[in-house]
């Protein structure tokens, strides 16, 4: 009972926040598709292709790490399926690839490997949780994050446009959006269909529509209204791909006895600011070094401390630092708190070596607005990925047809 007990409450857990980190000595987890730091974690079904797994223990000790798949629907809740239903071969897989710090200050053991693996396969389309845990025991949980297989029936046509609305003319960027849904047998695409939008992976922020008209095969939406999203800035940055030279973002960088101690110069809000484009990774950051040969285990961690210069927000709105290091939905532990000596608000976070990017936004408890941090322009770079879910009426889960990603400065108007 006890067993079940927790179980349930991780898949809460997992509904409520698919990527977190439930273990305190984890650091550093990166899923993503092979090669490319920066793909979100996509495979399509009954394909060769893999994802890469990377992450840290600080407690720099071997352990016996394994993982397993959740199921999941459109909005991330658990399907009611059993695990013998969407994985072939093994449910569990332990992590083998391990290897401890080398040539660096901080002391930890880097672990790896390369999903699904043929013994331990997901079989169905959809969203998936992919559970690390440790002993083989799932009720020692490590972390989670999520990643998602495409059965790619459904295709998407899509471009960024400018609303046609006066007051967010010069400041949103409108998706328009059209799917064609070819051979399949879609008899109530109101009902059967869910089309998710994503901006910069900010996966708080996203956005849910129903198709509106239905021309043959093909499904219209009402972009006008659903899918306008606020322009932001582009994004700032700090380079700490080396700890040992003082960047332009730095002030300054202190050794320590397990790493180091990096404080960033502060940084201010950018509303009233002229737009400047420079290229980006929209929240996406790099392990990298200027200084080893694999940045994975031969780079140090430093406790870097994040300023920003404003006054203090008024009461039950709080300041976050939303990205892929800091995770992109608001939580206690990518929030900034106000020191009234200063006049600023403050954060510590640890940070491998890497080029990371960043911004700041408010949260009121229900959604984020970069607004009164960041400014608003339409001329921002964006990226957008699409994805479709289609459920049918005999169907126990959301199953995921399509998947496409779009650039605001690539297929304007």
């Amino acid at each position: 009972m006890r067993c079940l007990l927790f179980f349930l409450l991780l898949m809460n857990l997992a509904q409520a926040q698919p990527d977190q980190v439930l273990k305190s000595s984890i650091r550093s987890v990166r899923l993503f598709q092979q090669n490319n730091q920066g793909g979100l974690p996509i495979i399509s079904l009954n394909s060769g292709e893999q994802l890469e797994l990377h992450f840290d223990d600080m407690d720099a000790q071997v352990r016996n790490y394994a993982y397993t798949f959740q199921l999941c629907n459109a909005d991330w809740s658990p399907a009611m399926l059993s695990t013998f239903d969407y994985i072939s071969g093994f449910t569990q897989q332990r992590i083998l690839q391990f290897r401890p710090s080398s040539i660096a200050v901080s002391k930890y053991v880097h672990y790896q490997t390369m999903l699904p693996e043929r013994n331990c396969m997901p079989n169905k389309s959809g969203n998936y949780l992919l559970k690390v845990f440790m002993d083989g025991d799932p009720n020692k949980p490590a972390f989670t994050c999520r990643m998602m297989v495409v059965d790619s029936r459904i295709s998407i046509a899509a471009q960024v446009l400018q609303p046609f609305q006066p007051e967010v003319f010069r400041t949103h960027q409108r998706i328009q959006l059209a799917l064609n849904t070819g051979n399949m047998n879609i008899m109530s695409p109101q009902q059967q269909l869910s089309v998710y939008v994503l901006q910069n992976r900010i996966w708080s922020n996203m956005r849910v529509v129903k198709p509106l008209f239905q021309r043959g095969n093909v499904l219209e939406f009402n972009t006008e209204q659903d899918l306008v999203f606020p322009g932001m800035k582009e994004y700032r940055w700090v380079d700490l791909r080396s700890y040992r030279f003082v960047s332009d973002r730095m002030e300054s960088a202190k050794r320590t006895a397990d790493g180091f101690d990096i404080v960033l110069k502060p940084d201010l809000p950018r509303p009233a600011l002229r737009y400047a484009f420079y290229a980006d990774r929209n929240g996406w950051s790099d392990i990298a070094s200027s200084e080893s040969l694999n940045p994975w285990w031969q780079t140090d961690y430093a406790q870097v401390e994040f300023r920003y210069a404003a006054e203090q927000l008024t009461k039950g709105r709080t300041l976050h630092i939303l990205s892929d290091f800091s995770g992109t939905t608001p939580t206690p532990a990518n929030r900034l708190m106000y020191d009234s000596a200063s006049g600023m608000y403050a954060t510590k976070l640890p940070l491998k070596q890497g080029y990371y990017w960043y911004q700041y936004g408010v949260y009121d408890g229900k959604q984020v607005d970069f607004t009164p941090s960041e400014g608003n322009f339409w001329e921002t770079e964006n990226d957008y990925t699409i994805f479709v879910y289609f459920r049918s009426f005999t169907g126990r889960h959301d199953e995921l047809m399509a998947v496409q990603s779009i650039n605001s400065r690539f297929g304007r108007r």
